[in-house]
């Protein structure tokens, strides 16, 4: 009987963590989660990307102790390293870019 219940249980918790609103992949990576409403609106903490890897197959997230962290309002199934998340640093980095220029 113990068994069964701990089997339920295991495959009670798999699902559960296969349902969470940060792809499990980067869940670790994210710092701090809030949600304001289920499988809606988030606010997410996570790493910023590494610059050099922005433009790469394998973009890889900044140590946490770096300081440089997003501060992210938005869907909670929001993927730090995602598409929409790459595109988003890539257009601030070159704003950056330009405003150090322009000075």
């Amino acid at each position: 009987m113990k068994s069964i219940k701990a089997s339920l249980a295991s495959v009670f918790f798999s699902a559960a963590a296969g349902l969470s609103a940060v792809p499990a992949a980067h869940a670790a990576d994210v710092i701090a989660k809030e949600v304001f409403a289920t499988d809606s609106y988030c606010h997410l903490k996570f790493p910023a990307i590494e610059e050099k890897t922005l433009g790469t197959r394998h973009p890889v997230l900044k140590d946490p102790g770096s300081g440089d962290i997003i501060d992210f309002y938005g869907p909670c199934h929001h993927d730090p390293l995602g598409t929409d998340e790459i595109h988003a640093q890539l257009l601030q980095q070159q704003h950056r870019r330009q405003r150090d220029y322009m000075n």
